[in-house]
């Protein structure tokens, strides 16, 4: 296996679309070796997002803009994104929640870079849900996503 991929040779995605959620996917990380580091290239249509507002509490990411334009959500802020752009989303809380969104009439296209945790707990403050995640991303082997406001108490059903 070549510890290296060439941009222009990556032509097989992966479609998901939900609603206003879409994307063209490649991952890339297995292709080269990468252990602890995951690669992946990921096309956005114009109009559409790939994931809700979210945060991750251990995972870190990055995004660098191959392609295009949008809008970035970061925290409480909104950025406008183009074209070699690098985004940084570190770990934490609520004040790191992003989301890309191609508000332009053309593809975007970018380079996500991220670290590979086999724990992981998400927030997605537009709608207050929580998501807990443990084991390796290819194979996870808890996933639970709940509304925060459920949250009950430590010793709730135990007597």
């Amino acid at each position: 296996m070549k510890p290296f991929v060439n941009l222009n040779d990556i032509t097989k995605y992966e479609h998901k679309v939900h609603g206003v959620y879409q994307e063209h996917y490649a991952p890339i990380s297995e292709k080269i070796g990468a252990q602890k580091l995951g690669y992946s290239v990921v096309i956005v249509e114009p109009g559409h997002k790939v994931c809700p507002f979210h945060n991750h509490r251990v995972t870190e990411e990055m995004f660098l803009i191959l392609e295009g334009e949008g809008l970035l959500r970061f925290g409480g802020e909104e950025y406008a994104i183009k074209t070699h752009d690098i985004i940084a989303c570190p770990a934490g809380g609520r004040e790191f929640a992003h989301q890309i969104v191609n508000t332009s009439d053309k593809d975007i296209r970018y380079l996500c870079l991220s670290t590979v945790d086999d724990v992981d707990v998400c927030e997605y403050p537009d709608s207050d849900k929580v998501m807990s995640m443990v084991g390796s991303p290819q194979k996870r082997d808890l996933v639970h996503m709940s509304r925060s406001k459920d949250a009950v108490d430590y010793f709730y059903g135990e007597e």
